[in-house]
């Protein structure tokens, strides 16, 4: 039984760069972890802008336990990558922009 559709994320802050990767591995040896836009996101809100987690998951427009999980989600990825040599990629997600020009 599936579960419920995700709520789309507002995102105010578009990703310039998509990929992240070890220096001198070829990108097609290695293992990639995926992050969605609005992870990172919900990571640039709360460790760069310094917000508490109720005001972010307010102006991403979800409940602060949607917040959470995905705060946690991210770390964990990132976490994951960083200590064993993988690929970041950032795409994809359901979010929503609020602002187009960045």
């Amino acid at each position: 039984m599936p579960g419920r559709p995700r709520y789309p994320r507002r995102v105010e802050y578009k990703p310039k760069i998509d990929y992240f990767k070890p220096r001198g591995v070829p990108l097609s040896e290695l293992e990639v972890v995926s992050l969605t836009v609005e992870e990172v996101e919900a990571l640039r809100l709360v460790d760069l802008e310094e917000m508490q987690q109720e005001e972010a998951a307010q102006k991403m427009g979800i409940s602060r336990r949607a917040f959470w999980e995905d705060i946690q989600n991210v770390r964990k990825k990132i976490a994951f990558a960083l200590t064993n040599g993988k690929a970041i990629e950032i795409k994809g997600g359901t979010h929503t922009h609020l602002n187009d020009e960045n």
